[in-house]
């Protein structure tokens, strides 16, 4: 966990420096943040008794005013992330006979795995105000990422990401906000691509920080 949050902490030091020698730039975002989510398949949603599955996701955050509409407020928010990745195939039938190699793929899926997923994420989050300095907030995203490791239920390889996720945003000071929410759906596969893919399904909490520049 100490190597990851240096990790992070490079990487947000760096995107802030770059965006900060663009003031200039059209793509300069009006606000940037760090957000970090909790995952698994295993909650009161989705209950899939086949496979362990959970992700401890980072994510940079770039916020983009796009529009107002009636009462919302309109952002298109850039995250890229990297996830650590945790799996285990629980029921060893869902190898099904037909398959290639059907032992050898019990015994290496059933194992426990660490993998990782990088990737960027574009959302469109739709704000509303409740009282002064809070705002509810529910974001629709779509990635798109590679995954290092195959199991079961998806190849190695590119992917896609899709999030639904709902929560609150306070702003803490003049320039700082945080952000507590859950990610209400998440949904990993490639869209066929390759085979297998019946992907993965995460239920998620997530806290953030983000502040004006």
């Amino acid at each position: 966990m100490i190597k990851q949050f240096i990790l992070i902490s490079f990487l947000l030091t760096s995107f802030l420096a770059f965006n900060q020698d663009k003031k200039e730039s059209k793509l300069k975002p009006y606000k940037v943040g760090l957000l970090y989510n909790f995952a698994t398949n295993e909650n009161f949603l989705n209950n899939d008794s086949d496979y362990d599955y959970t992700t401890n996701t980072y994510k940079l955050q770039a916020f983009y005013e796009l529009t107002q509409w009636k009462s919302l407020d309109i952002e298109l928010i850039i995250q890229p992330q990297i996830q650590f990745l945790k799996h285990q195939l629980l029921n060893k039938w869902y190898v099904t006979p037909d398959q290639d190699n059907v032992q050898e793929k019990i015994d290496e899926f059933t194992k426990p795995k660490k993998m990782h997923l990088y990737g960027v994420e574009f959302g469109f989050a739709f704000k509303k105000q409740l009282v002064k300095k809070l705002d509810i907030q529910g974001t629709l995203s779509l990635g798109f990422n590679y995954i290092d490791t195959r199991t079961e239920r998806l190849a190695k390889g590119f992917t896609f990401n899709e999030n639904f996720s709902l929560g609150f945003s306070y702003n803490v000071y003049s320039d700082s906000y945080i952000y507590i929410g859950s990610n209400i759906f998440g949904h990993v596969s490639n869209l066929d691509f390759q085979k297998p893919n019946d992907g993965y399904n995460i239920f998620g909490v997530e806290i953030g920080w983000n502040f004006l520049i």
